[in-house]
C-alpha cells in the first residue's frame, strides 16, 4: 500500500523522494551503528498505526525481482502466514569448528565421508539471504521478524546476492547487470556513446606553452575503449563546451564531434533523433553540472571518478577511473557488460 525508506539522511531522503518513496526519518537511537533492522521497523510502526503488515527489503541485496515480492506478498495476505523470509538453496558440506588448542577431531555436520556424494546430486540445505522479511504487526510489536504461522520464500541463487563488505561490491555489480531488475521496458542494445571531452577523456587541464599554444594530456586506454566500442557496433560522438578542434584533429580518432556547444542537451536530442535512436539505446558519459541533463535522459550514464558533485547525483555509473585517467575505457566495460545482458535475455 505504501513505500517507506527510513533513514536519518538528508542526501538519502532527498533521492528517495525524487524516485517516489515516502521517507521515516529515524530518530538518534535507532540510528547506530549498532542498531537493528527490527528496532527501526518497531519505530516506524509507532508513527504508522494504519499499518497491518510490513515487508523490510534489505538495501544490500540488489537482484531482488518485484515478482518475489508480490507472490511473498500472497503468502501473507491470502494464505494466512504470520511471517515469511527469503531463502537461498546452498550446496556446501558443513564440518564442527575445532579450536586452537582443543583436543579434538572436527565432525560431519552434513554428510556421510563414507557415502560421500557428489555436491550436484545433492538436494542442499536452505539459508536465509537476508534479502527480505516480511511479518504482521502483532509480531514485530512482541520483537520478533520470523514466529507464528512461518513460510520460508526460496528466491533463485542467481538473484540472491548479499552485499557485507568491500569485496562483496564488484561481485554484486556483475550479478545485477546479469540477473537484476531493469524494469517492465526491454532491454536495448546502446548503440550511441556521447562523451564529453573535457573531464572525461581528458583530465581537464590545458597546458599553455610559451608561444601560447594549448595542449592537453589523454590515457591511451581510452582510446582503445573508443575502438572497442565501434568494433561492436556503437558509434561513438565527443562534445565539448569550448572549441578544441584543434585538440580532435591531432588525436585522430576519427569521431564525430561537436565544439562550442552551448547547449548540450540539444545536442545530444538532435543526434538521437538523427539516428532513430530511443534514450534507451543512448549511453552518455559527462563531468560537469552542464552534463547532468544529458545524464538524466541518457538510458546509460556514467561519470568518472573526479566528476563535480551533481553530476555524480545524476549519473547511473561512478567510474573508479578519474578524467583523462582510464574512465572512458572503464565505462566501455560497463556497456559490454549490458549488451551481455541483453544477448543473455534474447537467448532465453
Amino acid at each position: 500500500n505504501s513505500v517507506w525508506v527510513s533513514t536519518d539522511h538528508d542526501e538519502i531522503e532527498k533521492v528517495a523522494k525524487q524516485f517516489g518513496a515516502q521517507v521515516h526519518r529515524r530518530s538518534p537511537e535507532v540510528s547506530q551503528d549498532s542498531s537493528t533492522s527490527l528496532e527501526a521497523i518497531r519505530e516506524f510502526l509507532n508513527h504508522h498505526h494504519e499499518v497491518d503488515i510490513v515487508g523490510n527489503i534489505q538495501a544490500t541485496s540488489p537482484c531482488l525481482h518485484p515478482s518475489d515480492l508480490i507472490k511473498v506478498a500472497d503468502l501473507i495476505q491470502k494464505e494466512g502466514f504470520d511471517s515469511v523470509f527469503s531463502v537461498v538453496r546452498r550446496h556446501q558440506f558443513r564440518w564442527s569448528e575445532v579450536k586452537k588448542g582443543e583436543n579434538k577431531m572436527t565432525e560431519p555436520q552434513n554428510l556421510n565421508p563414507a557415502k560421500r556424494y557428489r555436491r550436484q546430486d545433492w538436494p542442499g540445505e536452505l539459508y536465509e539471504n537476508g534479502s527480505f522479511y516480511f511479518a504482521k504487526r502483532h509480531l514485530i510489536e512482541k520483537g520478533y521478524l520470523q514466529g507464528g504461522k512461518m513460510a520460508y520464500y526460496e528466491m533463485r541463487a542467481e538473484h540472491s546476492v548479499d552485499i557485507d563488505i568491500d569485496i562483496d561490491w564488484p561481485i554484486a555489480e556483475q550479478r545485477v547487470l546479469s540477473f537484476g531488475y531493469f524494469g517492465k521496458e526491454p532491454l536495448k542494445e546502446v548503440k550511441l556513446l556521447v562523451c564529453s571531452i573535457d573531464g572525461c577523456l581528458t583530465n581537464g587541464r590545458i597546458y599553455v606553452t610559451e608561444d601560447q599554444k594549448e595542449m592537453v594530456s589523454y590515457d591511451y586506454r581510452d582510446i582503445v575503449g573508443i575502438d572497442l566500442l565501434k568494433k561492436r557496433g556503437i558509434q561513438v560522438r565527443l562534445i565539448s563546451e569550448r572549441d578544441c578542434s584543434k585538440t580532435l584533429s591531432a588525436m585522430q580518432l576519427g569521431c564525430v564531434a561537436k565544439v562550442s556547444a552551448t547547449n548540450k542537451l540539444q545536442v545530444l536530442e538532435d543526434w538521437q533523433k538523427d539516428m532513430g535512436l530511443s534514450w534507451k539505446e543512448v549511453a552518455y558519459l559527462g563531468n560537469e553540472e552542464s552534463d547532468v541533463e544529458c545524464l538524466k535522459k541518457a538510458g546509460m550514464s556514467g561519470v568518472p571518478a573526479d566528476a563535480c558533485a551533481v553530476a555524480q547525483k545524476a549519473a547511473g555509473y561512478i567510474c573508479k577511473s578519474n578524467g583523462g585517467c582510464g574512465a572512458v575505457r572503464e565505462f566501455a566495460e560497463h556497456i559490454f557488460l549490458l549488451l551481455e545482458k541483453v544477448n543473455s535475455a534474447r537467448k532465453q
